[in-house]
């Protein structure tokens, strides 16, 4: 299981060193969550942010967009240093044509479905993908408790994978803790994304370290 701690929830004033952090820690992922205020009601990171941390860290940046017209965002987030840019199968109607164009700029591409959506929603676009994230709460603020039902969305997901032969990482996103990551790695998922599970507490290293012993 990679860990990909979520910036959501660390400190604002002291990004470059609490990424640092989880980094020594052996996180393999730096989850970075773009808001825009419209498509969830807060606002948060953009590639400005993306940019700025990038200089001072090797880990795959995870870019998880939350916003309107994502299309708009893919070129800025590619020169800022992304790796892998996600977006939300409810954000467009043209998901095909948004997934094409973030691997067209060389970027790893991912489909996030939230947790009302069924996973055959996005079948048609599972063989374009790296990555599915599972929200595993609905999107917007950190800190939400873990929704038990996307357990088996990350199990269906995982057995489609499976079944069709695809190659694609399982991402879940929301409530994971030390308990949850358990459940969700025995459906299938690959990677996890924790923010207050890590960043709120006293030592975030032994808390990365206690996900991946969890998730064994």
């Amino acid at each position: 299981m990679k860990i990909a701690p979520s910036i959501l929830s660390a400190d604002f004033a002291n990004l470059k060193d609490d990424v640092s952090v989880v980094e020594q820690a052996g996180a393999e992922y730096l989850h970075i969550d773009i808001m825009d205020g419209h498509f969830v009601d807060n606002l948060t990171f953009g590639a400005n942010v993306v940019k700025a941390l990038r200089k001072h860290s090797k880990l795959v940046f995870d870019c998880h967009m939350m916003v309107d017209e994502p299309e708009k965002y893919i070129t800025d987030l590619k020169q800022a240093g992304a790796d892998i840019v996600g977006v939300h199968l409810e954000a467009t109607p043209h998901i095909h044509r948004v997934l094409s164009q973030i691997k067209a700029s060389g970027l790893k591409a991912e489909v996030v479905l939230n947790p009302g959506t069924p996973v055959m929603a996005a079948a048609e676009i599972l063989s374009l993908v790296d990555q599915v994230l599972i929200m595993t709460v609905d999107p917007g603020f950190g800190g939400q408790a873990f929704i038990p039902e996307t357990v088996a969305k990350v199990a269906e997901l995982a057995a489609y994978k499976k079944e069709h032969g695809l190659d694609f990482e399982i991402e879940v996103d929301g409530g994971i803790n030390a308990e949850t990551i358990k459940e969700v790695a025995c459906a299938g998922a690959t990677v996890a994304v924790a923010g207050s599970y890590v960043f709120n507490a006293k030592d975030p290293a032994m808390q990365i370290a206690a996900l991946k012993e969890a998730a064994k």
